[in-house]
């Protein structure tokens, strides 16, 4: 049952803002929910990665539909460059002082090559591993 290009059953019925914020519900549910068990265990971990990784896992097991928070993540994602506008306006204004650790941002801009180099590699390697080399008959 499709009713509307929206999604599967009662939510496709449901007209656009409204499928925004129950997506937008859902996942600011999960967030709390993250943070949550984050403050109560005392894990030394971001309670919006513990959301992350249990919205993850209610996606995988079919508890929470991807049509439900579809229309919320994509309005997310499409402003996500947005977000980035104020870091970059404070790296701006504190250049000046980068000028002054010169060696250090090279040896970090460094760090930061050479680790997502081989994080790429690896990545890469386990995507596309090679196949075995191919063994002709044993010679006598």
């Amino acid at each position: 049952m499709n009713p509307t290009p929206g999604g599967p059953g009662w939510t496709g019925r449901l007209p656009g803002p409204t499928r925004i914020v129950l997506g937008l519900g859902v996942l600011c549910a999960f967030a709390a929910a993250g943070e949550a068990l984050v403050r109560s265990a005392g894990l030394p971990l971001p309670g919006s990665v513990v959301g992350l990784a249990l919205l993850w896992a209610a996606l995988g097991l079919g508890v929470v539909k991807l049509h439900w928070i579809a229309p919320a993540a994509d309005g997310l994602l499409g402003s996500l460059g947005l977000l980035f506008v104020p870091a970059t306006v404070g790296v701006i204004q504190f250049l000046s002082a980068g000028a002054a650790w010169g060696l250090w941002l090279l040896v970090m801009t460094a760090g930061l090559l050479v680790g997502a180099g081989v994080a790429g590699g690896v990545a890469s390697l386990l995507a596309h591993p090679e196949p075995e080399a191919v063994q002709g008959p044993p010679q006598a």
